[in-house]
């Protein structure tokens, strides 16, 4: 068991120095969310018509919608930095000399996958900090609520990163393939729009939205931070994190898995 605690202890302390060291990473991670937040919500209330005179409660109420949604993209960039780093270390080497240690992969590589878990969490309440000095308060003991859920969703995010890793040999194509998990994810959820808004839109989009994983992740976050459940996507969040993690160890088999046509 001290083997174990001590190879964690090294892989997640690695990723947090990394972490701390790499500032631009954490003000990056930080940026994204907030433009949403201040510009997009100013977009919305002028597509609205709303732009002159606004009523208050129309402004901070969709503002109240979306602050799940960026939480959400938080954890997804991250989970995506998290797999370039993988890809990274593989070429530079270090990654396999981890997997060749006499503990299991899977035990590695769900290390590496909470060590990002955690970093993710760190971004997401410092953006709940400035999203609560911005006059979006939720209740207060909904800050400890969603901490479960951010876990959660963390996990089964960072695990897809896990798994696109698995499939990407060199680093330079790894920022295509991001962009094009990244956006359809985003875009195609609820983090922006409540899902009756797109049925009214699209009954195809209404579908892929209503079954993206990471809507479900975005509206376990949303309804725990309200201090509400919702049990379905939890067990969407818990299945498609199972399916993520089982799909990324077996990539990362040698003698299975993606790995094996390297070269």
């Amino acid at each position: 068991m001290m083997h174990y605690l001590r190879a964690m202890g090294g892989i997640v302390g690695r990723e947090l120095s990394r972490f701390i060291t790499q500032r631009e990473r954490f003000i990056s991670a930080l940026v994204r969310p907030l433009v949403w937040l201040f510009v997009f919500a100013a977009g919305f209330r002028a597509a609205l018509g709303l732009a002159i005179t606004p009523p208050y409660e129309t402004y901070i109420l969709y503002e109240v919608y979306i602050t799940p949604g960026l939480i959400g993209m938080i954890q997804l960039f991250n989970g995506m930095q998290s797999s370039l780093s993988m890809v990274y270390d593989r070429e530079m080497g270090s990654m396999r000399i981890l997997l060749v240690s006499p503990l299991p992969r899977w035990f590695l590589l769900l290390s590496k996958l909470l060590a990002g878990t955690g970093v993710s969490i760190i971004q997401a309440y410092v953006f709940l900090a400035i999203a609560y000095a911005y006059d979006i308060r939720p209740p207060l003991e909904g800050y400890l609520w969603v901490i479960f859920p951010l876990i959660l969703s963390g996990l089964m995010l960072g695990a897809l990163g896990l798994l696109l890793s698995s499939f990407i040999k060199q680093l330079e194509n790894f920022a295509g393939v991001m962009n094009f998990v990244i956006f359809p994810l985003f875009f195609m959820s609820t983090a922006l729009y409540p899902l009756w808004k797109m049925q009214e839109s699209s009954e195809f989009l209404y579908l892929l939205a209503q079954y993206n994983p990471f809507s479900q992740a975005v509206e376990l976050i949303r309804f725990a931070l309200y201090g509400q459940s919702n049990y379905f996507a939890l067990a969407y969040t818990v299945g498609a994190f199972v399916l993520f993690m089982t799909a990324a160890i077996i990539g990362y088999n040698p003698s299975k898995g993606m790995m094996t046509r390297k070269g």
